[in-house]
């Protein structure tokens, strides 16, 4: 029982860390990346589908994106969704290509995005904490009904916090080398 609920703890963590990584690959640093806009919903035949569905994305420069629609007719409500996306960006077609040109950030803005990183972050060491309450609930009942002894379920805590500490750990270097990335010129 212990290790089963060990392991389903581990990958529930190891996804909340990837939901992290896809969450901060959306917020714009100095570098186009395809990540930036592959996850906005476009109006398409009255359903709204990723971008990444829709076109192939590609940064044949540092600072550009090309979008390529695969059906012609969707370049309009793919430059609207971009429009009304909160990147700032302003699509320029151009025949059947969309190209986007990427800024520079200003200070002020990475600034805001490195806020904008710790929020995330946190967002993801709480849910982490959270799973690990749910685990020691688990064990805690575990100990109350006799499926488990004294002995396993004080070593289950100490795995389950150190899972728990590794998880965070690797959450909050995940985010400083996300800020690293927004702080360079």
């Amino acid at each position: 029982m212990v290790n089963r609920t060990l392991r389903n703890i581990e990958e529930k963590m190891g996804t909340s860390i990837e939901v992290l990584k896809r969450e901060l690959a959306t917020i714009r640093t100095g570098h186009a990346t395809p990540a930036l806009i592959e996850h906005i919903k476009v109006e398409y035949a009255g359903v709204p589908t990723p971008l990444n569905q829709m076109a192939s994305i590609s940064a044949p420069e540092a600072s550009l994106l090309v979008i390529q629609p695969w059906d012609r007719s969707s370049i309009q409500s793919i430059e609207k969704a971009i429009l009304k996306s909160e990147l700032g960006l302003t699509p320029a077609i151009s025949g059947d290509i969309i190209r986007l040109n990427i800024p520079p950030l200003t200070e002020e803005r990475r600034q805001e995005l490195t806020r904008v990183v710790r929020k995330r972050v946190e967002e993801r060491r709480i849910v982490i904490r959270n799973l690990r309450h749910e685990v020691m609930d688990e064990l805690k009942k575990g100990e109350r009904n006799k499926d488990i002894s004294q002995d396993e379920h004080k070593r289950a805590l100490e795995q389950l916090q150190k899972l728990t500490d590794s998880f965070i750990a690797n959450a909050e270097q995940i985010g400083r080398d996300k800020e690293a990335e927004l702080m360079e010129v």
